[in-house]
């Protein structure tokens, strides 16, 4: 069994960053579905489908009238609804003359959007992620795209025993491979849960560099993946021995939240939103450009491996059987969810 390639489509995904979204069109294609965006003169982001009714040319391509897109090719005109307002050479508006509008919802920094049945679209429905935009915190960012399935990117940050041996020299050190997992399935949420928690181990240059701690370190890889979008790794970074304090306070220990958004582009490749937010050096610059850095290598490395994991399953024979061992259940268990949504 490999990593899917189907999508869930009455669901919410990140189409972009708020920053990517103003006033130029922007081109996006989730879940096989060619999307416009832009943010009207209000500030409302707006997502429309990115084809014209007449000869379907990409509306992302074409120009904005205030809040109105004018088609490049033949002028037809769409307001922020999807509804045409104006066609060349003819008072008469056909009454199909309208592009299908998604729902959006921009909280968090992140704005998202529906696909699916609209009616079926709620608002409330968004996972948070208050981190990106909190007080106290700071975040870097970036967006990569495979060329390679949704699934095998699921399946790559269930299990980060690969940062031993893809990544290391930057996050990955020898005890991320050695440790044991938990693994907690928490069906009426849909979510899975994978924590790894290592005690006296190496500090890796990703947070030495970061976080100034010298010396071993107690290290928590606490992971949540809500199917099928969203993946948080709550991280946790402390000199050997400090533990969080009887009432919960941890200002002792050092905390990043690592986020991505996991977006399927096609049935073979996908938008990787990668964010790293933390709560210590929160105003400095220099840590904020090699956290930025550091992670886009560590993306990188992981990219080039997928894209060539997805080559490799092109061309397996059919029937081939992969091996699954113990560190691979939580990334089992998100499979299960995601042929569940399906």
């Amino acid at each position: 069994m490999s990593a899917t390639t189907a999508f869930a489509r009455n669901q919410w995904y990140v189409a972009a960053y708020s920053q990517e979204v103003g006033e130029e069109l922007l081109a996006r294609t989730i879940c096989g579905e060619p999307i416009v965006l832009y943010r009207t003169t209000d500030g409302t982001a707006v997502g429309l489908a990115d084809r014209c009714v007449h000869r379907r040319y990409p509306l992302s391509m074409s120009r904005r009238d205030g809040d109105r897109i004018v088609c490049g090719y033949h002028g037809f005109t769409y307001e922020p609804s999807g509804a045409c307002v104006y066609v060349p050479a003819q008072t008469r508006i056909p009454r199909t003359a309208r592009v299908p509008a998604y729902p959006v919802v921009e909280q968090d920094t992140l704005v998202w959007v529906w696909i699916g049945d609209p009616e079926n679209a709620d608002p409330a429905d968004v996972p948070r992620v208050p981190w990106l935009d909190a007080p106290g915190w700071t975040t870097v960012r970036g967006m990569e795209p495979l060329a390679a399935r949704y699934g095998l990117l699921v399946d790559n940050l269930m299990d980060l025993s690969h940062e031993t041996y893809l990544h290391g020299g930057y996050i990955g050190t020898p005890e991320v491979a050695e440790t044991p997992i938990t693994t907690e399935v928490d069906e009426d949420a849909g979510i899975v849960r994978v924590s790894r928690r290592m005690k006296d181990v190496e500090c890796p240059p990703f947070y030495a560099r970061s976080t100034g701690i010298a010396g071993r370190i107690d290290r928590w890889q606490d992971i949540e993946y809500r199917p099928p979008c969203l993946y948080q790794l709550h991280s946790r970074i402390a000199p050997t021995g400090v533990e969080p304090g009887p009432d919960g306070d941890d200002r002792a220990a050092c905390h990043a939240e690592i986020v991505y958004a996991i977006t399927p582009e096609t049935e073979h490749t996908t938008l990787d939103f990668w964010m790293v937010s933390r709560d210590f050096a929160v105003g400095d610059e220099e840590v904020s450009e090699y956290l930025a850095t550091s992670n886009h290598t560590v993306v990188m490395q992981d990219v080039v491996a997928l894209n060539a994991l997805e080559q490799v399953i092109a061309a397996e024979p059919a029937g081939y059987q992969e091996l699954s061992i113990n560190i691979d259940t939580g990334g089992l268990a998100a499979r299960r969810m995601l042929r569940d949504l399906l």
